[in-house]
């Protein structure tokens, strides 16, 4: 595991303490790997829906309505 030193807010760093406080956590280490874990999972879902919006824009236009089009979009993944 590769050691790293950060630094923090005022604000972030109590909001960090207190969730290990709580058992939220065991440590800040773990609790700031899960949030990046956590925007890296969003960052793919983001892309996913950016990739969807490029093809989309790439096919014109449809007369396929709303609901027809989040069937189709859920069934293609």
């Amino acid at each position: 595991m590769t050691r790293q030193s950060i630094s923090l807010t005022g604000p972030n760093n109590d909001w960090l303490n207190e969730q290990v406080k709580n058992q939220e956590y065991s440590s800040k280490s773990e609790l700031v790997n899960d949030l990046i874990r956590q925007a890296r999972s969003q960052q793919a879902r983001v892309d996913w829906i950016r990739c969807k919006i490029e093809k989309a824009e790439e096919s014109g236009f449809t007369s396929h309505n709303r609901e027809e089009i989040l069937s189709k979009a859920m069934l293609n993944g």
